[in-house]
């Protein structure tokens, strides 16, 4: 079973989450040719202070 795993920052709202599930679903599905109704999507929100980019958290960016 296909799964896609996608983080991001907090700060949308419930209504973006399922619009971004359906887009990454399609974008496999067209990409992959993969089974769309078997796809799994994770949204994991990451806190600024989670995440490092360049030695620097983004908190502090």
């Amino acid at each position: 079973m296909p799964n896609i795993h996608f983080e991001m920052f907090p700060g949308r709202t419930a209504d973006h989450k399922p619009d971004l599930a359906r887009e990454l679903t399609n974008g496999f599905v067209r990409t992959c040719s993969g089974p769309g109704d078997r796809l799994q999507v994770v949204i994991t929100e990451v806190e600024r202070e989670n995440r490092g980019v360049g030695g620097e958290l983004m908190a502090n960016k």
